[in-house]
């Protein structure tokens, strides 16, 4: 358990009192929450808010470090297993914790699927490529379904009765509950060993209410401060998050995708890893490609979607027609589809 807020020098029971009533629950937190939010959302002074930050800041030493203290973090860093090994080779061994990776696409891409997915393998241990740690979800859709959850469970050899229980859904209704729920999550991951917090959609209920160009730079600046704390949430408790998000059609795209990323520079900028999900016509396949990451190339798999929701499309598969590679029949695919769509 960590050290009480009341510990850091200028913070009373009152003060930590307003403190965790807007998420910040720890010491760390503190240190890493801008003094202008806590001053907006609280009725603590600038003054006060500037110092107790600053304070929890040299507790935590957050000041400078050297790039073998960084290395040494980043050793604590650990990636979950999706299922598919393909598309884990694709993010470079899996999901990672300290990081938000984002899936992108069309409605019936798979996004969903993907998450569920997760939420029973992170649940493994470590040894077993899991984080060894529960679950949040954050459900602004109404796609949830612990029905499919205990479905791949069950395909895939598991109790599901000890997986539901360390699920914890939490529905969203607007943006301003969507931002309300993020502010407990801090508390919630550190009480129930969180160690995947899953965001479903990310954009739904901002995309939804802010509609029109006039809406658009404070739609932004809400969803830019909501992606930021959910980055604090991953590193502070080195856990991973993984958002879902819309596509919409680029007007200016006359060749490739004619879909891209709902929510602009704000997540592009805000997501660590970005990954893109098509499905192939008339098949369980799917495709994703990562298109944007710090240090993953980019690159592209396949997989499917099946009752133990994602998993490597068979070897069978992978030999048709005179023992081809499965990147040349997803070349392929892709190919004849757009074929299709020309004709």
């Amino acid at each position: 358990m960590s050290d009480p807020l009341e510990v850091v020098r200028g913070v009373g029971p009152s003060t930590a009192e307003r403190l965790r009533e807007i998420g910040v629950n720890s010491i760390e937190t503190l240190a890493m929450t801008p003094v202008h939010e806590i001053t907006g959302r609280t009725k603590i002074k600038h003054d006060q808010a500037l110092r107790i930050v600053e304070a929890a800041r040299q507790m935590m030493g957050f000041r400078f470090v050297t790039a073998k203290d960084l290395l040494e973090r980043e050793k604590t860093k650990v990636r979950c297993t999706t299922g598919s090994k393909a598309l884990d080779s694709l993010l470079a061994g899996g999901i990672e914790t300290q990081a938000v990776t984002e899936f992108v696409g069309e409605y019936g891409a798979g996004k969903t699927s993907v998450c569920f997915k997760l939420c029973v393998t992170a649940q493994q241990p470590p040894e077993q490529g899991g984080l060894g740690g529960g679950i949040l979800f954050f459900d602004t859709e109404g796609t949830f379904s612990a029905g499919r959850i205990q479905q791949i469970a069950e395909a895939m050899g598991l109790d599901p009765k000890p997986m539901l229980d360390r699920i914890i859904i939490s529905r969203a209704y607007t943006s301003d509950h969507q931002e309300l729920l993020l502010d407990h999550a801090f508390k919630i991951c550190e009480e129930n060993k969180v160690k995947l917090v899953v965001v479903d959609s990310v954009i739904s209920h901002f995309r939804g209410e802010y509609v029109g160009r006039e809406s658009l730079p404070e739609r932004q600046q809400r969803l830019n401060r909501y992606m930021h704390k959910l980055l604090r949430l991953a590193e502070i408790n080195n856990l991973a998050v993984v958002v879902t998000n819309q596509a919409q059609a680029d007007p200016a795209a006359f060749f490739g995708d004619p879909n891209r990323a709902a929510g602009g520079h704000v997540l592009a900028h805000a997501c660590t890893h970005r990954v893109s999900i098509r499905k192939v016509r008339g098949s369980t396949k799917r495709i994703a490609k990562i298109f944007d990451s710090p240090y993953i190339p980019e690159g592209e798999c396949a997989f499917r979607i099946s009752e133990k929701g994602v998993e490597d499309i068979e070897e069978k598969g992978r030999k048709e027609e005179g023992g081809k590679e499965i990147e040349e029949e997803v070349e392929e695919e892709i190919a004849e589809e757009l074929e299709g769509e020309e004709g």
